[in-house]
């Protein structure tokens, strides 16, 4: 059994390979070159010169449109030979993104709808396995009858509503060696997990025990080994999954700001990370535009404070911090019931999540 786990740790400290990422104190410390770009580009931005494509068309890139619609869930079930043919598929997941993003249900690739598409995004999905994080999974009495919904006000959960333990109230995360962050990239956490502990009754301990830590923190590039990879500057942004694994992933290619005034060619990193710890702690993705767990953020914006929607969520999760006076809250404009959320790796990546813990258990 121990040489087993020696040599999956041996596969792993192949795959998993640290980033050395990019952070910038602030504005005035990036690159002239960064600085000064008034329209930054994503990887997704060549989807724009599909604006107003119609069903019955075929043109070059509706293929790769289609795979972007696949990884983030609205094309469950698609095709082994993905064509550049607008079709049904595809008009069905364009509706049901425009639904869940708020935006006018009329299945055509409209400018406001495209402009939603390339915007920088968490990289865990919207749908798994046919099962909504947002609005297009809202119940309604007439169909809530089966069993695997889970109906709360806005917010959502992971199927079966998992949380850390009760008897587990002080987490503790860490950060990859590999990554050797400095103290001020280490406070951004510090603070976003401050966010969080501030609205309920969990308390966050950074440790030097990576191995041991209830939360694992590491920037990667590109394919990292868990079967999300990364997609290079202003693409998926990061990911995180469900309680207890607590693997927080973010993409060390992007321009992380660590504070300060922002540029369209940066990220905020407290931003992202507020959001992610929301995924560690068991929240899905949410419609409401103003909360924390909205799934897109504009590059060269901050977005920090909690909305009313995160905190009845979390607090339906972990009880209410008994000195949490609300004014922390944003409030959300926005009314709806939607369905238990979840976000669903790989079957690699369950079998490396697994594999990590038989390593830390014999070692």
């Amino acid at each position: 059994m121990r040489i087993l786990c020696y040599f999956f740790a041996i596969v792993l400290s192949i795959s998993l390979v640290p980033s050395s990422a990019h952070f910038f104190p602030n504005i005035s410390s990036l690159p002239p070159l960064l600085r000064n770009i008034t329209a930054a580009a994503g990887p997704w931005d060549a989807f724009k010169k599909l604006v107003d494509c119609n069903p019955g068309d075929k043109i070059d890139g509706l293929g790769k449109l289609k795979k972007y619609f696949q990884y983030f869930g609205y094309i469950p079930n698609a095709p082994s030979n993905i064509t550049d043919d607008f079709d049904d598929l595809l008009e069905s997941a364009i509706k049901t993104y425009q639904q869940n993003f708020n935006l006018n249900v009329t299945g055509k690739l409209d400018e406001q709808t495209m402009n939603h598409v390339t915007m920088p995004r968490c990289g865990n999905p919207d749908i798994v396995n046919g099962t909504s994080t947002m609005n297009s999974g809202k119940t309604t009495p007439s169909n809530t009858t089966s069993s695997h919904l889970h109906t709360v006000s806005h917010y959502t959960f992971f199927p079966g509503m998992p949380r850390w333990p009760v008897s587990k109230s002080e987490l503790t995360y860490a950060f990859l060696p590999g990554n050797q962050l400095e103290a001020d990239v280490k406070s951004v956490f510090t603070r976003a997990f401050e966010r969080w502990s501030e609205v309920t009754t969990l308390t966050f301990t950074e440790t030097s025990s990576y191995s041991r830590a209830d939360i694992k923190i590491g920037f990667y590039s590109g394919d990292h080994g868990d079967g999300e990879p990364f997609d290079g500057v202003l693409g998926t942004l990061a990911h995180a999954f469900s309680p207890p694994n607590g693997w927080f992933h973010l993409d060390g290619d992007e321009n992380w700001v660590i504070s300060g005034d922002l540029a369209v060619s940066a990220v905020d990193l407290e931003s992202v990370a507020v959001h992610e710890i929301g995924h560690v702690l068991g929240l899905g993705h949410s419609s409401v535009e103003e909360a924390i767990m909205y799934p897109t953020i504009s590059s060269g914006t901050r977005k920090l404070e909690l909305a009313s929607d995160d905190i009845a969520g979390i607090q339906q999760l972990y009880g209410r911090n008994p000195n949490y006076n609300g004014s922390a809250a944003t409030p959300s404009t926005e009314q709806r019931d939607t369905n238990g959320a979840y976000v669903e790796g790989s079957m690699w990546g369950l079998i490396v999540l697994m594999t990590v813990g038989f390593v830390f258990l014999f070692l």
